[in-house]
């Protein structure tokens, strides 16, 4: 009975402030009630041994009197228990958490399923997803596993290769540089990096910008050192397909015999996969960005500068050496200090010495289709392009700040709204799509600087509506990964504040994983819900 009584007060909510006003009157009540247990035993004790009928008719009226007692002290205790919760303010916080929740329930339900038939048709160990709708993170969650030999499973905390998200943190890093007048984006490279060469193309001499290098428009070549198979492979997706010529036949051994030489160079010249290129598996260590540059600077263009899209991760060390110079600080330094600033205090660089917490290990397929551990590398070639470790949440973080930046120029009022991490005009300069520029992972965009652009276009009445969105997709060495903005197509109700979108990023340890069509599909979904309850309301 004793502990009953001692244990009552934590029916009440001892985190909230009011329950805790409310119950001092039981508390007092109950110490009482203590007090008078503690003085009856004491008589109990102390008192002589008196005649058998004597002392159990005494002692029958005291514990009666102190049952009644405790069991008033117990009701009231419920009573304010009852009260408490009405008001606590935990509980509010709980049911404001609950409903957000609950608005999403089947929306998640969809895309936990989607995320998992994913994981499963490509073999991946482990997948991690973020969702945020209008700024606030509604959904972070791990499946499978980070770690298949420990058994470690995935969850939101899980530290990935991000691989070319890399691209759009460096982007908005230049464009803070940008902003503060520090770099002129139209100069040529060399006015900030002057141990990368001058540029010929067919003779010609020609110029090469920061602006080329954010939009893929430089020449400078990829994994690919062959330029002329770059440029034959680059006419052979844009070539109509013809029915093949028909030739006439000669008898000659001479001519029988040629094709099949012809066949042999062009088995021996067959293209590689993405993952058979050798700088995917660099082990060298590069001190500095600088130094990185000696992998590609003195290697010809492989398209004019200013002319064609060639994807380029080189692009981006070159791109990261002119942050470097202007910034007056190591290109890792400043990048760490950007992290900060944005809340990404789990997105660091891709180094294996430091002991980073939870990270992931990294996979892929042999060819016998069976998951094996991915091989040693060291990315420290390519730290602008593809050389950051982060989290979904620190995505998620990222996705909305430059939401809310690019939305500002939208916003009717802005008064009490802090700036965005940039400013308008220059959110929707990298937003915006740049001309004979094209991405693999949507054919409907374009690429803009960092980031690919899908405008809003519809065709024909009742048929596909296309929406705008911008996203990043990534690959490297034991990893893949997507983050997707899709913003609210209007701000017409001056009550909404930025960002009013939804933003969605997928993570995962193995190679070769196409995610961006499964991250709209999800941004879809909770868009969906929520102007299904905007709705209803």
């Amino acid at each position: 009975m004793s502990r009953i009584m001692c244990l009552s007060r934590g029916l009440i909510c001892a985190k909230c402030k009011y329950s805790v006003q409310k119950s001092e009157p039981f508390v007092s009540l109950l110490t009482s009630r203590v007090k008078f247990r503690d003085q009856l035993i004491k008589r109990f004790i102390s008192t002589a041994r008196r005649p058998v009928i004597t002392s159990y008719s005494h002692r029958h009226t005291a514990l009666w009197m102190f049952g009644i007692g405790t069991g008033f002290v117990l009701a009231l205790g419920l009573k304010y228990h009852d009260s408490a919760s009405e008001h606590c303010e935990c509980n509010a916080q709980k049911t404001d958490r609950a409903q957000t929740g609950s608005q999403y329930t089947a929306a998640i339900e969809t895309s936990r399923d989607l995320l998992r038939r994913i994981k499963d048709e490509v073999g991946a160990p482990g997948m991690v997803i973020g969702v945020s709708v209008d700024g606030s993170q509604i959904w972070c969650e791990g499946v499978g596993y980070a770690d298949l030999e420990n058994r470690v499973p995935c969850g939101p905390e899980t530290v990935m290769r991000i691989a070319s998200i890399s691209k759009p943190l460096t982007a908005a890093a230049v464009a803070r540089l940008w902003e503060e007048g520090k770099i002129d984006l139209d100069a040529p490279v060399q006015k900030y990096v002057p141990e990368f060469p001058l540029k010929q193309f067919e003779g010609e001499n020609v110029t090469i910008t920061p602006r080329m290098l954010l939009s893929h428009l430089s020449g400078i070549r990829h994994y690919e050192k062959d330029g002329k198979k770059v440029r034959e492979d680059k006419e052979k997706a844009k070539r109509l397909l013809k029915p093949p010529e028909k030739k006439e036949e000669k008898g000659s051994a001479e001519n029988k015999e040629k094709p099949k030489a012809e066949d042999s160079s062009a088995k021996s010249k067959k293209k590689k996969k993405e993952f058979e290129q050798e700088e995917y598996y660099l082990k060298d260590n590069f001190e500095n960005v600088i130094q990185a540059l000696d992998l590609f600077k003195d290697d010809p263009l492989i398209f004019k500068p200013g002319s064609t899209f060639l994807y380029s991760t080189h692009a981006f060390t070159l791109l990261s050496a002119v942050v470097e110079r202007v910034a007056g600080q190591r290109f890792l330094d400043h990048m760490m200090k950007m992290f900060r600033e944005l809340g990404m205090l789990s997105t660091v660089p891709d180094e294996n010495d430091p002991i980073i917490y939870n990270r992931s290990r990294f996979y892929h397929l042999n060819k016998k289709g069976r998951v094996v551990n991915c091989p040693y590398v060291d990315n420290s070639y390519k730290w602008a392009g593809g050389g950051f470790l982060s989290t979904a949440s620190d995505l998620l973080l990222f996705g909305n700040a430059l939401l809310y930046s690019y939305q500002m120029a939208e916003a009717k009022n802005t008064d009490g709204l802090l700036p965005g991490f940039l400013k308008p005009h220059t959110a929707k300069a990298i937003w915006a799509p740049v001309d004979k520029t094209e991405a693999s992972w949507d054919k409907d965009g374009l690429y803009a600087q960092g980031w690919l652009v899908v405008e809003k276009q519809q065709k024909y009445g009742q048929c596909r509506s296309r929406r705008h969105y911008v996203s990043h997709t990534g690959g490297a060495v034991g990893a893949s990964s997507v983050l997707l903005v899709l913003p609210r197509e209007q701000l017409t109700n001056q009550k909404l504040l930025p960002p009013q979108g939804v933003v969605v990023t997928i993570i995962t340890n193995m190679q070769s994983v196409g995610l961006n069509t499964t991250a709209l599909k999800i941004a879809q979904t909770f868009d969906k819900a929520r102007e299904e309850e905007i709705a209803s309301a």
